[in-house]
């Protein structure tokens, strides 16, 4: 699509436009493999005529939030997305999750009492974050994955290619993330300082490395050299602190990135 008729090249500037112009842009950033995969018609309604695709995005904001479902009753999008305007008027992707909704659930977004924990952020279920970590999962998530970042990211450099820009950013949630984020060519705008003090860490002679020590369910020795392990023992704050204050940017077409977690398995 085209938006040079439409003299949008930022998301408050796309929040501005009429609902079904607004939504034919916002469904760019989707990969047409996803809606391959669950038969999702283009239009994003479902065969009883329900919308399948939620948008948040009122004129007048600098954000967007967009949710995609498979079926419309399902508890938890197959897509959700949260983008934002940089001061610059760059596109930032705050939050961008892919789920399967045949793989099993994990409260971690939730206590028990129903009150949320924003994955994990703001507190924490650790009973269904033991079990998630258990069943193969990494923080922040509540099923599997569906092993299409890859084209996700196609979709995604397609959408900002259209807004006319070369560039966007992006917001690692957690350690795993921002490794992730490196091979597919992402670079560090802010933390690169971070993640090699991460590496240098959990080295055999490292301070983080001497804190796995089976304390918690969360810092066992063999996370040394596992993204997924390391991912969940600095979740459990073995850092001290929380991992915060990343952020990362890709150019469209760049598809090597830096390494800071070197031979290190998933």
């Amino acid at each position: 699509m085209e938006l040079d008729s439409l003299k949008a090249s930022t998301i408050s500037g796309i929040n501005r436009l009429p609902a079904q112009e607004k939504r034919k842009i916002y469904s760019l950033p989707i990969p047409p493999e996803l809606l391959e995969r669950y038969k999702i018609n283009p239009y994003f309604i479902d065969t009883e005529g329900r919308d399948l695709l939620r948008l948040s995005c009122p004129a007048g904001s600098t954000d967007v939030e967009m949710e995609l479902r498979h079926s419309f009753d399902a508890p938890d999008p197959l897509l959700f997305g949260h983008l934002t305007d940089t001061i610059n008027g760059m596109v930032h992707i705050l939050l961008y999750v892919l789920n399967d909704p045949d793989s099993p659930r994990f409260d971690i977004d939730c206590m028990p009492d129903g009150s949320l924990t924003h994955f994990g952020t703001r507190g924490r279920n650790l009973e269904a974050e033991i079990s998630a970590m258990q069943f193969g999962l990494a923080p922040g998530q509540i099923r599997r994955g569906l092993r299409l970042l890859g084209p996700a990211i196609q979709a995604f450099e397609r959408f900002i290619q259209a807004l006319g820009h070369s560039l966007f950013f992006a917001e690692p949630l957690h350690y795993h993330n921002a490794v992730l984020f490196e091979h597919y060519g992402f670079t560090y705008e802010k933390g690169r300082k971070l993640m090699d003090r991460i590496q240098r860490g959990f080295a055999p002679d490292g301070d983080l490395f001497a804190k796995l020590d089976g304390s918690t369910p969360f810092r066992k020795p063999e996370a040394m050299n596992s993204v997924r392990l390391r991912s969940w023992a600095i979740h459990d704050n073995l850092l001290g602190e929380p991992f915060t204050g990343v952020t990362m940017y890709k150019r469209v077409g760049k598809e090597a990135g830096v390494n800071t977690c070197l031979e290190c398995a998933w």
